[in-house]
Formats: structure tokens, sequence, C-alpha cells
């Protein structure tokens, strides 16, 4: 039997991208799926949009560490993806790192990738490469969305945007929902509004 494929677009800096990779590792662990992550910018996403000081601050924050992501994908290989950004994002999101800087050296220091890749952040070198990601994303989905984008069964979606993120067979039972919606010709949307932030537990 071949393994389903779960394809995740990603920005660093959503905690909801954060949670919806948690639960796609677990989904992993109890169903024959292999889990892809794929770079995305919030940052190129807001470019041009009407959005609060506050959150542009946050974008222009976001853009270094995706472009070094996407720099060291570029040059070790996409299996670096995941160890990557699950560093990067254990920092930033339960550890509450507000230095993405900090929070990117250390990450590579762990994963064993070239603190060199730093210098990248403040560089165009990869931006057409994030781009190229970016946009296959998108186009997958429309760009009224942000993160996280999957893709499973030959069909995209916004989301599943959940908290905290289901483990063990709970999160394989989440997946099958979402395989058997993804799988519906036609299927489009479910949508309510959140009234809690992100769980991290």
């Amino acid at each position: 039997m071949s393994k389903e494929t779960l394809d995740l677009w990603f920005d660093t800096s959503c905690p909801w991208a954060w949670m919806t990779s948690r639960w796609s590792l677990e989904v992993a662990k109890v169903r024959e799926v292999e889990v892809k992550f794929h770079p995305m910018s919030l940052n190129f996403l807001n470019r041009d949009k009407d959005i609060s000081d506050d959150y542009r601050a946050l974008m222009d924050r976001a853009l270094a560490p995706m472009r070094i992501v996407t720099a060291a994908i570029a040059e070790h290989g996409e299996e670096v993806a995941e160890p990557l950004y699950t560093a990067i994002g254990t920092r930033i999101h339960p550890g509450g790192e507000q230095d993405f800087d900090k929070a990117v050296s250390e990450s590579l220091a762990e994963v064993g990738l070239p603190a060199e890749l730093m210098k990248y952040g403040q560089t165009d070198d990869y931006d057409a490469a994030l781009q190229a990601s970016h946009d296959e994303g998108l186009a997958l989905v429309g760009d009224e969305v942000g993160t996280p984008i999957c893709r499973v069964a030959g069909t995209a979606f916004f989301g599943p945007v959940v908290t905290p993120a289901p483990k063990g067979e709970d999160a394989g039972r989440l997946f099958d929902g979402v395989l058997a919606v993804a799988s519906t010709p036609g299927f489009f949307e479910l949508k309510r509004t959140r009234d809690q932030g992100p769980n991290f537990d």
C-alpha cells in the first residue's frame, strides 16, 4: 500500500501553521502518510494589503526566517525542511522566543546546518525560490487565505486550523475526515469562528 502524501505550506511565524504541522506529524505516526513541508511567506502575502502596524511589524520580522529556511532547502535538500522548521517553531511558539534571529541561529546549530545560512536572511538571493513555493501553494487555494495550506488526495485547502493539535488516533481520525472531504468532488469549505487562541500543549 503506497503512502498518501500530505503537503503542508508554512511560515515559521504563524502559530496556526505550527499547530497544523504538529498534527500532520502525529498523523504520520498512525496512518500511511508522508508529510512534505513547503515554505511560503506571510510577508509576501501581505505586502500590498492594508494591515495593522503591529501586524506589519511582524510581517517585516517574519521574512528573514523564511528566506533562511528556503536557502537551507535549496542548498541542503528538502529533507532539512521539517527538522529545521520544528527547531525554529519550537522556540518561537511553545518557547515564546521573540528574537527570530536567535531562534533561527540556534536551530541551524541544533540540526547541524551551517551558521553561514544566516546571511540569507538579509539578502534576496533565494526570494525567487521562496516566491515560487509560495505561489505554488496559493495557486491551489486562492490568495484570500494564509497559512497553513495543506494538500492531500489531489485537493488543497486552508487548514485544518485546530488547537491543541490532536495526538495519536485523534490525529488520525481528523486526517480521515480531511481525506474524506478532500476526496469529495465539489467540496469547498467548512468554517466556524475561532473562540480560542493557539494552545501548544
